[in-house]
This record gives structure tokens, C-alpha cells and sequence, in this order.
């Protein structure tokens, strides 16, 4: 696996284009988040995801899943919604959601530094936060 670190390498994010495929490469387990860039406070994180993951909420932000290879689906209590490659969909702070993958998805998260995976919801699926790739 490729070195990752807790702070970023300034030349290859902050002055450099991020290459999300070539990411992708160097992330060879599933449910945990990468950091790629960041913006004021928010982190674009990368992630490759297949199967169920558990219900949760972040009640003090909002969470942007941008779909980049795969169909998503993200169920909610009162429904669901299917995001496609390509596709962008915010979940609101407060509302609880589990995203689902039939096969392997690839995504781009786009949150507040800090926020863990798993929300309000402690479980072996919750990521170690803040890991740069």
C-alpha cells in the first residue's frame, strides 16, 4: 500500500491538478475515506465502496456524495435515492442515511474536516479521519 501521511504534500495538492483514477489506484480497501484536497475547511475525500453500511447521521453538517464510477444508493427512513456516475447528491445535516453499493462504487466526499464517516454512529465501518493518500 502506498505511504499516507496526516498532512498533505503541498506540491501535489495545493499546486497540482488531483487525479482521481490515479488515487483511486492506491486505495485498495473498502469504506475508508482518503483525503485528496482541501478547501477552507472542507476535505474532498475519495473512497471506494461495495455492500451496506450503517445508519447515521451528521447533525451538525451536510455530506456531498459525488458518484464517480458505479450507481449509489443512498436510503433514507422515508426513502431512497439512486445517484449515478456523474451525479452529485447532498444529504442535509440532521437526516439519517446509509448508503448502500450492489457493486464496487467509487466516490468523491466533500465535508468539514473532522466529520467522521459513521456520524453519530460508532461501529467497526467508522474510518480513521483526516488520511491523506
Amino acid at each position: 500500500m502506498a505511504a499516507e501521511s496526516q498532512t498533505p504534500q503541498v506540491d501535489q495538492v495545493q499546486r497540482s491538478p488531483v487525479n482521481f483514477d490515479a488515487k483511486l489506484s492506491l486505495i485498495s480497501e473498502q469504506w475508508s475515506p482518503r483525503v485528496v484536497a482541501e478547501m477552507n475547511d472542507y476535505q474532498f475525500k475519495i473512497v471506494r465502496i461495495e455492500g451496506d453500511f450503517v445508519w447515521h447521521r451528521h447533525d451538525d453538517t451536510d455530506e456531498a456524495f459525488l458518484v464517480l464510477d458505479g450507481t449509489l444508493r443512498i436510503d433514507m427512513r422515508d426513502r431512497s435515492v439512486l445517484v449515478r456516475a456523474g451525479e452529485l447528491f447532498v444529504v442535509s445535516k440532521g437526516v439519517e442515511h446509509k448508503p448502500f453499493a450492489q457493486e464496487e462504487v467509487k466516490l468523491l466526499l466533500i465535508e468539514p474536516r473532522g466529520v467522521l464517516n459513521t456520524g453519530n454512529t460508532e461501529s467497526e465501518r467508522t474510518a480513521p479521519n483526516d488520511v491523506w493518500i
